[in-house]
């Protein structure tokens, strides 16, 4: 089983190419410049260097969200050009869960953190169960410190990895239970969206492109601000 993979959730880039549990090529860029600008030519790069014809993968697997608005957008936009063009179904892979499996196996609670501004972070809280990964709270827009004060109800210790990492690093530290993971798990990876991919793929998971719908968890930014600003003169107005 080929699947093609893409991460464009966050600040990185990524693309992947795996041939059933084999990593065939990753390209991942965490550099200053747009996802439209570098997922079209990462995805020719990797079909170039691993000798690919696109029409030979069997799925093309696609971070799902919850993460930047512009880049699900994006990479949602890109995953059902290529469904459609292709005539393959896409595998939706929850960013966050994908996050989680790069912890693989441990006896501890995994709390993948992306950052949302203003101290708020998209998480969950999971663990490994029989070789399985589970998510035990389900997919959340919070603050820092209300999964802070989650996470320390649990004795076995808490790993954070993600985005939101760095970020609130000074909070975290100060919990002997709580682990931070390297940089190198903190970021994003299509080679991780491909391999829970394939685990959704075999159980039936793929959906038609035009099924495919990210997750957002929040309101846009705009759209946001704009309620609060109609919230402000409607008390102006009492």
């Amino acid at each position: 089983m080929k699947i093609l993979a893409l991460d464009t959730t966050g600040n990185v880039s990524s693309v992947a190419l795996i041939d059933d549990e084999k990593l065939i090529g990753e390209y991942t860029i965490n550099y200053k410049m747009t996802h439209s600008q570098t997922i079209m030519p990462m995805i020719d790069e990797i079909v170039k260097m691993t000798e690919l014809d696109l029409k030979d993968i069997d799925y093309i697997a696609c971070s799902q969200g919850p993460g930047s608005f512009t880049g699900l957008r994006i990479g949602a936009a890109t995953a059902k050009g290529l469904a459609l063009g292709l005539n393959k179904k896409i595998v939706p892979v929850p960013t966050l869960d994908a996050l989680a499996y790069n912890i693989f196996e441990t006896d501890k609670i995994i709390c993948p953190i992306m950052d949302a501004r203003r101290s708020q972070v998209y998480t969950a809280l999971y663990m490994w169960n029989d070789g399985v990964l589970e998510n035990i709270t389900g997919h959340m827009a919070t603050t820092i410190d209300d999964i802070i004060a989650r996470a320390d109800e649990f004795e076995m210790g808490v790993i954070f990895l993600g985005d939101g990492v760095p970020v609130h690093k000074e909070k975290l530290s100060k919990y002997d239970n709580f682990i931070l993971a390297p940089q190198s798990l903190n970021m994003q990876k299509a080679s991780t969206v491909a391999s829970l991919g394939f685990q959704i793929a075999k159980e039936g998971g793929a959906i038609d492109g035009s099924e495919f719908t990210p997750i957002y968890l929040r309101k846009p930014q705009a759209e946001r601000e704009l309620l609060e600003k109609q919230a402000m003169e409607g008390k102006k107005n009492d």
